[in-house]
């Protein structure tokens, strides 16, 4: 039995004759060059964008909470801390680290822990 491999436009490869990135991070990403499988940078780079978002999401529900309260308590310090907060996650997926990463090292690196938490491609 033949294991194939697609990439992101659709071609095969035997997987057994190809040469495979070493993990499956931006499997998406994929694309097919002879029998070496090579990482598509910019496909990966929206692949990236897209964890950034799903893990946001939880994220910004948090500061929302902490937001509310804070208004509640009439904390203004807090608010501010709130909606510096959830700015830096909504402008997280633009940061000039994802942009100018001319490597998919560099991509996975340019995961902010200190916004977003564990970096999921370590």
């Amino acid at each position: 039995m033949t294991t194939n491999i697609i990439d992101k436009d659709g071609k095969s490869i035997d997987a057994s004759t190809a040469t495979v990135p070493s993990d499956r991070y931006f499997r998406n990403a994929w694309s097919l060059d002879g029998k070496v499988i090579t990482e598509d940078l910019t496909a990966s780079k929206v692949i990236f964008k897209d964890k950034i978002r799903e893990v946001r999401t939880p994220l910004l529900a948090e500061q929302d909470v902490a937001f509310m309260k804070a208004l509640e308590a009439g904390d203004s310090d807090a608010q501010t801390t709130a909606k510096n907060a959830k700015t830096a996650l909504r402008d997280a997926p633009a940061s000039s680290a994802i942009t100018n990463a001319s490597t998919i090292a560099e991509l996975k690196s340019a995961w902010d822990t200190s916004i977003l938490g564990e970096n999921p491609y370590s």
